[in-house]
């Protein structure tokens, strides 16, 4: 059975799986990153050479037991890597794998789409949470099954905020919306941080991707990270938040306005979810160390989001705000989409996305 085109294998591969490419410079061959052992990736490349060889004489080639034989074929059969066939030898034939990799591809990609729905999903629940609950603690009523403690004043927030620090004991989960900080917060801040990596408090942040470009907070992350730190970056943030020990959670009490003040939230319930937005985000937002990748559009997350915010009518200012930048650099980041899309208005933009496949045509 003929190999792939190499350029086409290496085209695929990096389209399955951004990381396998780094993989591999650790000594990872391409299928061990797609979850095979070695004696699944073996039999693979034995069965492609032998097509007619049984199960007994592919163990022998393999240098395994029958019995490991029929594992491994589970194994490539799940990957699709293997199909049953009628025909003389071990039940399977190989699939060649240019086509095995455009089938991996497919439901990778079927499985990212879901992924993205089931966080998208979440933050809009999340988001309609925290807004009901900042409506209520302005009201001075608390959510069901939950504690509210009114912060007004950025002294009283930062005091609240040190204690909180002070107490915690395993880990603190934090949205950081809002672009750059400046750099003498960023300096300021490494006392108190060096002093929970020290005492073992696990520090999970995750920026907006415009922070990449700011030299203050390059540095600041490089630090951090040599501490045990955690940091990683997403195009937008549903609101700022605090969570400590999994046991209480600081919001701004308007999401448009942090002047307006803060309240720290506890009850099982809510800080529950919240914490299950944070980890939906942190799963899809990118290591600090990595470089965002392209989808399948040839668009960065950057440009997919601001062309789903164009989508819903957001203005530039609006658009600037959610990806912590200036409203010129957004304007110039949506005059780039547009000519790709060679469009002269928005609503052009919109139909030429859906003709293009950038945006769903039932949007």
């Amino acid at each position: 059975m003929p190999l792939p085109n190499p350029a086409r294998w290496a085209i695929l591969v990096r389209e399955i799986n951004p990381g396998i490419q780094a993989q591999r410079g650790r000594g990872m061959s391409v299928l061990e990153s797609l979850g095979l052992d070695s004696t699944a990736e073996h039999l693979y490349r034995s069965m492609l050479a032998h097509p007619q060889e049984g199960i007994a004489q592919l163990a022998g080639r393999v240098g395994v037991h029958e019995e490991d034989v029929r594992g491994s074929l589970l194994q490539l059969s799940t990957l699709a890597l293997v199909q049953p066939t009628r025909q003389e030898g071990s039940g399977y034939r190989a699939v060649s794998p240019e086509i095995a990799m455009e089938m991996l591809l497919s439901r990778q990609q079927a499985d990212l789409a879901a992924q993205q729905l089931r966080i998208e999903t979440s933050r809009a629940a999340a988001a309609q949470l925290i807004a009901e609950c900042s409506a209520l603690a302005v009201a001075g009523i608390a959510p069901a099954g939950a504690e509210v403690e009114r912060l007004i004043g950025p002294e009283v927030i930062r005091e609240r905020l040190s204690i909180l620090a002070a107490q915690a004991e395993r880990e603190i989960m934090t949205f950081a919306p809002g672009g750059a900080h400046p750099a003498e917060d960023l300096e300021a801040s490494r006392v108190p941080n060096a002093a929970l990596l020290d005492r073992g408090v696990r520090m999970r942040t995750i920026y907006l991707d415009s922070v990449r470009n700011h030299v203050p907070t390059l540095e600041h992350v490089s630090w951090l990270s040599g501490r045990g730190g955690q940091v990683r970056t997403a195009v937008t943030l549903p609101v700022r938040m605090i969570i400590t020990d999994r046991r209480f959670v600081v919001l701004p009490i308007n999401a448009a306005d942090a002047r307006m003040g803060a309240v720290l939230l506890k009850g099982e319930g809510i800080v529950t979810a919240l914490c299950a937005l944070f980890e939906a985000t942190w799963a899809a937002a990118t290591p600090f160390g990595d470089s965002p990748c392209l989808n399948e559009d040839g668009l960065s997350n950057q440009e997919a989001e601001i062309l789903r915010m164009l989508d819903t009518g957001l203005t530039d200012e609006v658009i600037a705000k959610r990806l912590g930048v200036s409203p010129r650099t957004a304007r110039r980041l949506t005059a780039v989409l547009m000519e790709r899309l060679e469009a002269r208005s928005r609503f052009e933009a919109g139909a030429n996305a859906v003709r293009m496949g950038w945006l769903p045509a039932s949007r």
